[in-house]
């Protein structure tokens, strides 16, 4: 597909089509996720595959006979599912109207509702938002080709979703939970920035969770061993299984990624007489640790919150990282450092009619989402409230 101007827009099965050098040099260090290693490993594992409705379209765009200089993420998708963005009442609805809302295109990681950039463009390049913004508009250019519904690209940075904007797509607001780094020299230094009840409450609950007898371990890249990521693996099956989910995610996806990825792997790990029996995944980018996959097979108070949450600011301030993203959902999060986040999405939506009908309701839903954040936000444990604005 060809650019009336200049542009060379292609799409691949998958992204050994396009290559490691030409993938990374465009997806650059910053962000794991939208590496080359990462979704590979996805890919590879058989996590991402068409018979789980996950169908491999990344795209690329260059200057005919010439270098790739921009590529993305891109999936057909069957269904909804693994996105953390939801648009089932959109498919029903033009589906009721007799539509077909799937096949759709999702530009996205797979599994992981983790902010980053979802137009990656070389940084060498001169006009790094003209060739976003053509990337962006291929998208829309193939899904009319291919008579499908929509492109949607979730979890975008700022970039991204201006690119996307300045090609026609519809914004979307969502909320996460992230804590930030204001220079802490230790975790007692975090905890001294909180209310005198959130700090109190906090230490409560670390002291029970260091009562249970069990250690606790931190390993990084190639310190995780095989028999690590076995049980591992049993931990996420025991996730998927109590929140009655699909278990996209495949026990050599976790090797192929700790493999590919390296020291960006960070496992955190309880153990009881040695024994592996809960753990945290986190991924670490430049400056930000982003929590991914937890489980365990048994109970113990509070040990999800040091696994998941204290620990990870812990190895955050040892490491001088400005952030820690825990992921989607749990407003529990704010008591403990971590405060409302926006987070956004963009979408493109091909029928006229359906269009305005989501434009409507998306307007209507940020608003909603806005005053939630406000209202969460005053929740905040800290002396002094963090805000950002929409």
């Amino acid at each position: 597909m060809q650019d009336k101007e200049k542009w060379v827009v292609t799409l691949h099965s998958s992204i050994h089509d396009i290559g490691i050098s030409a993938w990374d040099a465009c997806a650059g260090s910053d962000n794991p996720f939208v590496s080359f290693g990462f979704l590979s490993a996805l890919e590879d594992s058989g996590s991402v595959s068409q018979q789980n409705g996950w169908l491999v379209r990344h795209i690329a765009l260059r200057n005919e006979d010439g270098p790739i200089l921009a590529v993305a993420p891109l999936y057909g998708k069957l269904h909804s599912w693994g996105e953390y963005v939801f648009d089932h009442s959109w498919a029903q609805a033009y589906e009721a109207a007799g539509g077909r809302y799937y096949p759709k295109f999702q530009c996205a990681v797979p599994f992981s509702p983790v902010p980053g950039p979802r137009l990656l463009v070389r940084p060498d390049v001169e006009n790094k938002e003209e060739i976003a913004v053509a990337l962006a508009t291929g998208m829309v250019r193939a899904a009319e080709e291919l008579s499908l519904s929509s492109v949607h690209a979730t979890f975008c940075d700022d970039f991204s979703l201006k690119s996307f904007e300045k090609a026609g797509y519809l914004k979307r607001v969502g909320v996460q939970y992230h804590w930030y780094n204001e220079g802490y020299q230790s975790f007692d230094d975090f905890l001294n920035n909180l209310s005198s009840r959130k700090r109190k409450n906090i230490r409560k609950e670390r002291k029970i969770a260091h009562e249970h007898g069990l250690t606790f371990v931190v390993k990084q890249g190639h310190e995780i061993t095989a028999r690590d990521w076995a049980y591992f693996y049993k931990f996420y099956l025991g996730t998927v299984d109590k929140k009655w989910g699909s278990a996209y995610l495949t026990q050599d996806f976790f090797l192929l990624m700790a493999e590919r990825l390296g020291n960006k792997v960070v496992l955190m790990l309880a153990e009881q007489e040695g024994e592996p029996v809960a753990g945290a995944l986190n991924l670490m980018g430049e400056d930000t640790l982003f929590g991914r996959n937890w489980g365990s097979v048994g109970e113990w108070p509070f040990l999800h919150f040091e696994l998941c949450y204290y620990s990870a600011i812990d190895f955050a301030i040892a490491n001088n990282l400005s952030k820690v993203e825990a992921g989607a959902q749990g407003e529990h999060k704010i008591q403990r450092g971590y405060l409302p986040s926006y987070t956004y999405s963009a979408h493109a939506i091909i029928d006229a009619q359906l269009r305005k009908a989501v434009k409507a309701f998306l307007e209507q839903e940020a608003e909603l989402i806005k005053q939630e954040a406000q209202v969460l936000a005053e929740y905040s444990p800290y002396r002094s409230n963090k805000e950002e604005s929409l």
